[in-house]
């Protein structure tokens, strides 16, 4: 194996170059999955953000790697996976008490599926909320997840898990879900980069909680990665039907690389009408326009004016029962016990309670608000520029707070409208944390938003290791 000081400036690499390097011969797959592995054991106790650590099988098939051709753009490389999706042979718990002893899976998700037919080997399952409700990752059974970058505070959620193991150099590639932010706020939080895809982009089988009902259109599952590039390298090995998530559309996929940045016009926001970003977290945004702006691209501040109802169309079309169906379903599954954080989530939805006239109500809001959605990208804007969130990393435990929930409506804007939307670091905060932009594109334009994430990137540097 090279010396420490090499392997631990591999595994900061993307997960696209560590590829590149194996290709090559420069390293083994074995080398490289032993030392995300020693880098696990020597983090993990600081920030529990791996839950399941799958050293035989992950040391086992990088072995088998270095003993066969290249199979894939992604061949001998690590990758990491959210506990909401199936791996078979492992128990899928979702964060939630009713699911600790649940059989392990006999399959694997089929994002999951994709990622090891293109050679990627599975090293470790990552912690998240109980049953994914909240906005940082800790539950009943493992615990909270810490933000690498500091340890008093949430990595975010419901992919926190995932964030925090990527930012802290466990693992170059990982998978998420995203409801209301669950992909793109800890990427935010941990200044990594992820993408939420258009609604109907990718396959959800093998998810828990499975897909149904009208909500599904509010969520996707996505990538993430320390790196813009990887993001571009694994969604071209993820898109397309799978024959059984019945919502996915066969649509193409445009490649980022095609698109001319200085030819875009761009919006930008810091406040959304409802919650506005902090002093740190707008100068940042602000920077990145003005960058933009300097290379040529068309910038201008303005927002779609329906943006202030997003927050209570998501709230509306998650709880219009009331939460009811959420408490019987933990009940169904034996949840009995549930994490704080969850119970202020489905209190929140009390309010929300309405019969069947007020819920075509809320669908009616639904489908006027994606309509002005629509209007606004009409008047000739290719792409959103704008905050992830309100603030950097919240400390841990006060992400129900009213006044720091409802700075989420940053992110839910763009599940409401289905639209896909990419972060990417741009700044820091005055103690070190990392800040993040939003990138929202038209629907099926992910190479859109990918593009100027790629190009914020390599302007303000992306990911930078957190201290140790």
């Amino acid at each position: 194996m090279p010396h420490r000081e090499t392997m631990n400036e591999l595994i900061a690499y993307s997960a696209t170059q560590q590829a590149r390097l194996i290709r090559e011969r420069r390293v083994s797959s074995r080398e490289l999955v032993a030392a995300h592995l020693e880098r696990i054991a020597a983090i993990n106790p600081k920030i529990n953000a791996a839950i399941q650590v799958l050293t035989e099988s992950a040391l086992a098939e990088a072995a088998a790697a270095d003993a066969s051709e290249p199979r894939g753009p992604l061949h001998g490389v690590p990758f990491s996976i959210k506990d909401s999706l199936e791996l078979a042979g492992t128990v899928v718990t979702a964060g939630t008490l009713g699911r600790k002893n649940a059989p392990p899976s006999t399959e694997d998700a089929t994002l999951v599926e994709r990622l090891r037919r293109a050679g990627a080997i599975p090293i470790a399952k990552t912690n998240l909320p109980d049953l994914l409700f909240a906005f940082e990752s800790d539950n009943l059974i493992f615990g909270a997840t810490r933000n690498p970058y500091d340890t008093a505070r949430t990595p975010g959620g419901s992919s926190g898990g995932e964030a925090a193991l990527l930012a802290a150099c466990g693992s170059p590639l990982g998978l998420g879900s995203d409801c209301a932010g669950s992909v793109r706020l800890p990427a935010a939080f941990c200044g990594c980069a992820a993408i939420k895809p258009t609604s109907g982009r990718l396959p959800r089988t093998g998810h828990f909680p499975p897909a149904g009902g009208w909500i599904e259109a509010l969520w996707q599952v996505g990538p993430m990665a320390r790196r813009v590039e990887d993001l571009v390298t694994v969604m071209p090995l993820l898109a397309g039907p799978d024959g059984r998530d019945h919502t996915v559309v066969d649509m193409p996929l445009e490649n980022p690389r095609a698109v001319r940045v200085r030819d875009l016009r761009i919006a930008f926001y810091t406040d959304n009408g409802l919650a506005a970003a902090d002093e740190e977290v707008t100068g940042v945004v602000r920077t990145a326009a003005a960058a933009l702006a300097v290379e040529g691209v068309r910038v201008e501040e303005a927002r779609p004016a329906c943006l202030d109802a997003a927050y209570e169309i998501e709230m509306k079309l998650i709880g219009p029962d009331g939460g009811d169906g959420l408490r019987s379903y933990l009940r169904d599954i034996g949840s009995t016990s549930v994490h704080p954080l969850l119970t202020g989530w489905v209190d929140k939805l009390e309010q929300y309670r309405t019969g069947i006239d007020g819920f075509a109500h809320y669908w009616g809001e639904w489908f006027d608000y994606c309509a002005e959605m629509t209007a606004f990208l009409a008047r000739g804007y290719d792409a959103i520029l704008c905050p992830a969130y309100i603030h950097p990393a919240l400390p841990l435990g006060t992400s129900i707070l009213d006044e720091n929930f409802i700075g989420f409506s940053h992110t839910m804007a763009y599940n409401v409208a289905g639209w896909p939307a990419a972060v990417v670091r741009c700044g820091e905060s005055g103690t070190g944390l990392p800040i993040a932009v939003q990138i929202a594109a038209a629907p099926w334009r992910e190479d859109v938003a990918l593009a100027v994430a790629w190009w914020l990137e390599q302007a303000f540097g992306g990911w930078k290791p957190p201290a140790e």
